[in-house]
């Protein structure tokens, strides 16, 4: 008896299935593109409407981070520095700058153009609205601006340089020791781990990596990794 389908009709189900799986691969690809925010995606760099540059206030003039970032230590996000803080500054430092108009703009009520309007800075990192994440819990127990942010202070522009995604997080709730440093030393920008212990000896500490572990020990860190951590 003569074969009702043409032989090549025997591979058609691995074709549909091969055609399948590259579908759903280019639509799960598609979402996760265009669907992630790109607050969210690593080297994110958006235009600000004044051109700070955190290089020259931090790494030249030596602008503590919580000068601007004020609620650091004491809130669960980092704030934004005001309008009246800039002009602390700039009340006498590059008035007329062409830069800072946005500045005057807002704060200098002897300005033509003064409208009282608040500089509208453009948000660099930002987690989905169904994490929980708490700056001060972090800062307060040896955790640098550095460790999520990277080198900020060499930053003309900023942008997001870690990924801040759950696996990045976990990595280090299960090994913590790898960026804690000493109290003192979560807002300073240049810190070096060996120079630090060469001028700051402690007992049964020899190397960077024991000296982690002694403070994890020290400031009682022991973080969570249950998905209600940040899932709240």
């Amino acid at each position: 008896m003569a074969n009702i389908f043409p032989r090549w009709t025997n591979l058609l189900p691995f074709q549909v299935v091969i055609c399948l799986g590259a579908l759903a691969t280019g639509v799960v690809a598609a979402f996760w593109y265009y669907a992630t925010p790109k607050a969210q995606r690593v080297g994110y760099q958006p235009n600000q409407p004044i051109p700070y540059d955190h290089q020259l206030h931090v790494e030249q003039l030596g602008l503590d981070c919580r000068y601007c970032h004020s609620f650091v230590e004491h809130s669960g996000h980092a704030n934004v520095p005001t309008a009246n803080t800039c002009w602390n500054c700039h009340k006498a430092v590059k008035t007329d700058s062409p830069k800072l108009e946005p500045l005057r703009r807002a704060v200098d009520t002897n300005y033509e153009n003064y409208d009282g309007q608040p500089i509208k800075w453009v948000r660099v990192h930002k987690s989905p609205d169904y994490v929980y994440f708490n700056h001060s819990a972090h800062v307060n127990r040896g955790i640098s601006c550095q460790s999520c942010h990277g080198d900020v202070n060499k930053m003309e522009v900023v942008y997001q340089a870690e990924s801040h995604s759950m696996g990045w997080c976990l990595d280090c709730h299960r090994n913590p020791e790898e960026n804690l440093r000493p109290l003192e030393e979560v807002f300073n920008m240049n810190y070096d781990a060996e120079k630090y212990l060469a001028e700051n000896p402690i007992e049964g500490v020899e190397s960077v990596k024991d000296l982690g572990k002694h403070l994890k020990e020290v400031y009682g860190v022991k973080p969570k990794e249950s998905c209600s951590t940040c899932h709240r």
